[in-house]
């Protein structure tokens, strides 16, 4: 099995997932609370797996996006308006509002390595947001699938070096991590880090971002279990990495990834910071790139146009712009994001429902139907995400 397995669309859900809210959560998770939340993230890591490779499985399939999967399920106007309505809300207005986040966390990383570089060239503009939107713009409308699948993984792999290399320098105690990674801890005050981290993970765009990426590979579907199984679990020791650098420095008032390079350096050298930096930057470039595409696939197969049309491109370039005009302007889109933690709370748990059908339809599927133990793991992951959904819900009401 291991001798067919070549780079597939998984990791570019890798390079989507592992962005800026991620890295800070397990920032705050290895400060806050050491090695005791280890088991959370395993946990997220489990069900991403399960659930991006039975959204994978439906794709490759069907051959088609999980936008039109679920629309093709209704015939019933009001209904395909609805859910075409919360898809759009819930991906394409949250990532524009969640896009300034994404390039932030790249600019963080690029000024830390380039201190001695004025970016406004003498002026009242700062330029650097500008700079990296262009960059992304450019690669949105002159790349390809491929293309674009081929840098992402690039970028993955530096960042993976990045913390697995920083988690490494703090020589952590091995005893004290499998522990917190295998033997569950918890506390009720832990509870919004937990949903955290487990909210970060299994993230609802990453499921129509795989999905549209699969329909058109020719893998096997043994090709593309092992992907997803690799590209996760890779996406997992980026996380548990960066919450065992953390947890060095336990207690001290860290904040996110570039308090955190600067506190490792006074112990375990510059290489620390610079490490953590590219780490950053990775993970903002990779997420700022991946959330217009994922958009774009949204709006596109909810009206029927093709990836590779001006409707595609004008849907993620206006989520990227949205992102460069709030993260210039330094405008927090508060209530723009509330309301795309709203549609996501509820979308998760109606997706996965969808998702349970949509894998035990024998005709759909052509016989390739889940079996029992799929179906109580996916039922198990539904009574979760609801559990997630009002745990969202919760911290905004």
């Amino acid at each position: 099995m291991f001798s067919n397995f070549r780079g597939g669309p998984a990791l570019v859900i890798t390079a989507a997932f592992i962005g800026p809210g991620t890295i800070t959560l397990c920032v705050l998770a290895g400060v806050q609370n050491g090695f005791s939340l280890l088991w959370a993230m395993v946990l997220s890591i489990l069900i991403t797996i399960v659930i991006q490779n039975t959204t994978a499985r439906i794709s490759f399939t069907t051959r088609k996006g999980l936008a039109e999967s679920v629309l093709f399920q209704t015939s019933n106007p009001f209904l395909k308006f609805l859910f075409g309505a919360l898809l759009i809300g819930a991906i394409f207005i949250g990532n524009a509002a969640y896009e300034a986040g994404n390039l932030t966390g790249a600019l963080i990383g690029i000024e830390s390595l380039t201190k001695n570089i004025d970016f406004t060239f003498g002026t009242d503009v700062y330029f650097l947001p500008i700079i990296v939107g262009c960059i992304v713009a450019v690669l949105i409308l002159l790349g390809s699938n491929k293309l674009l699948k081929n840098i992402l993984v690039g970028i993955v792999l530096l960042m993976s070096i990045s913390f697995l290399v920083t988690a490494i320098l703090t020589k952590p105690n091995l005893l004290l991590v499998l522990k917190g990674m295998f033997i569950p801890e918890f506390n009720s005050k832990d509870t919004l880090t937990i949903v955290g981290l487990l909210g970060t993970t299994v993230v609802p765009y990453n499921l129509f971002l795989h999905a549209a990426l699969v329909k058109y590979e020719t893998f096997s579907l043994s090709a593309l279990r092992l992907d997803t199984i690799f590209a996760v679990t890779l996406g997992g020791i980026v996380s548990l990495s960066i919450i065992i650098c953390a947890a060095s420095l336990t207690g001290q008032p860290i904040l996110s990834a570039a308090d955190l390079g600067l506190a490792l350096a006074p112990l375990y050298g510059d290489y620390a910071t610079i490490l953590m930096s590219l780490g950053l930057f990775a993970a903002g470039i990779t997420s700022a790139i991946t959330a217009p595409m994922a958009a774009a696939f949204v709006v596109s197969e909810c009206f029927g146009w093709r990836s590779d049309s001006w409707g595609y491109k004008i849907a993620a370039l206006f989520v990227l712009s949205s992102g460069v005009v709030f993260s210039s302007l330094q405008i927090k889109p508060i209530e723009v994001i509330q309301f795309a933690q709203i549609t996501n709370g509820i979308l998760l748990p109606v997706i996965g429902i969808f998702i349970i059908v949509l894998i035990n339809n024998s005709r759909l599927m052509r016989g390739l139907t889940a079996s029992v133990g799929l179906n109580i793991l996916l039922f198990s992951i539904e009574f979760f995400f609801v559990f997630l959904g009002f745990k969202s819900l919760g911290l905004i009401f």
